[in-house]
């Protein structure tokens, strides 16, 4: 007589049981995008933050999908601090993709962190959506030479716009208003990071 409180051969307990095979292709069209995986996302419409579904799924199948990701050739990562999944190619070696956008992600936090800090204004107000960036900010980051410069070096030739969308279309920054934007969780977690490191020189 089987016992069925075993999984069969093959399957395994927490496995892809209780996942629908849309929201796994979702949640991977996501990652390999380079976007990350937030707890919360910003609902413009309700002009508030919301619990996201496909955060929930991997925290709740968490183990299933390290597994499944380390089966394609990627780590998949939990920033709990910054309350976020992404992955990474697990690989000795980072790719020149890979490192690329790192440093482009990174470039345009430090512009932004940088411009705050020299209006005198406290870091943590970036990740607030009743706060971060205005259209005044905006104008002042983008009449900046030094800052252009840097952008360019960057190769983010489209200006500051064009890094305001790099951030958005990673999940980095949220869009709050017309000309109104703040950083998300994962944006205000890489710039804490960058600053500490910076501090620590």
């Amino acid at each position: 007589m089987q016992n069925d409180a075993h999984p069969k051969i093959g399957e395994e307990r927490n496995g892809f049981e209780g996942i629908l095979p849309r929201d796994s292709a979702a949640l991977y069209r996501e990652l390999v995008a380079g976007r990350v995986i937030l707890r919360e996302s910003y609902n413009s419409h309700r002009a508030e933050l919301e619990d996201n579904r496909l955060y929930n799924l991997v925290y709740n199948h968490l183990s299933h999908f390290r597994r499944l990701y380390e089966h394609l050739g990627f780590e998949l990562v939990f920033s709990e601090q910054g309350a976020f999944f992404y992955i990474r190619e697990d690989t000795d070696d980072e790719s020149e993709e890979h490192d690329e956008n790192a440093f482009r992600v990174q470039v345009i936090l430090l512009i932004i962190g940088r411009y705050f800090a020299r209006t005198g204004r406290d870091l943590e107000y970036l990740g607030r959506a009743d706060a971060g960036l205005k259209e005044d900010d905006l104008n002042a980051i983008g009449a900046d030479e030094e800052y252009q410069d840097i952008l360019r070096a960057a190769r983010l030739e489209k200006g500051l716009q064009g890094a305001l969308d790099y951030l958005l279309s990673r999940n980095f920054l949220f869009k709050s208003g017309a000309s109104r934007y703040f950083l998300s969780s994962a944006g205000m977690y890489f710039l804490r990071s960058l600053v500490q490191e910076y501090e620590s020189r």
